[in-house]
């Protein structure tokens, strides 16, 4: 796949994402494991494992978006629920992920920007992000955005023998 933003008239633009999106979703995630930057998988993970997380996405509490370009998914948002308890249905933790051929260009400003504004839409007051403190990229980014570190939890993952921090980065929005 290769996206091109600059030589077309390309205007970044999201969906809700369909049932039939989900292994381009998850090829996505999965593109992400070797880097050891982004997530805490060490091995790809299969679609199916991705089933109730899927269905976990509804549109009116906790979207799910992609993007796409000519008929190729370029990148994802998705809500979550943070902590499963009903005292905390206003805060949510922010997740992007895009294509190798995708990252740098914008496109996780674009979906940071859309993700601020829509979340009072959905009753949420606070957004949250976990990011590797190894992962500059990802903490520059939400930083730009005026979140702010709201912990830093030293060496709790361990990724081939390398112990990483996690930085929980937060923002009130509404």
């Amino acid at each position: 796949m290769s996206v091109n933003t600059s030589a077309s008239p390309f205007k970044p633009e999201h969906r809700l994402a369909r049932f039939d999106d989900l292994p381009a979703i998850v090829d996505i995630y999965n593109s992400t494991v070797a880097s050891r930057q982004v997530t805490a998988d060490t091995e790809p993970i299969p679609v199916e494992s991705r089933l109730a997380w899927f269905d976990d996405h509804d549109p009116a509490r906790r979207p799910l978006w992609v993007m796409e370009q000519d008929g190729a998914i370029l990148g994802w948002l998705s809500f979550s629920n943070f902590y499963g308890r009903p005292a905390y249905s206003g805060t949510a933790e922010l997740s992007i992920y895009l294509h190798e051929d995708a990252r740098g260009k914008g496109l996780g400003r674009y979906f940071l920007t859309e993700a601020i504004a829509h979340a009072p839409k959905i009753q949420v007051h606070t957004l949250l992000g976990f990011i590797f403190g190894h992962n500059a990229p990802s903490l520059k980014l939400f930083e730009a955005f005026g979140f702010d570190v709201w912990a830093n939890m030293p060496r709790v993952a361990n990724l081939d023998g390398i112990e990483r921090d996690l930085i929980i980065v937060g923002k009130r929005v509404a």
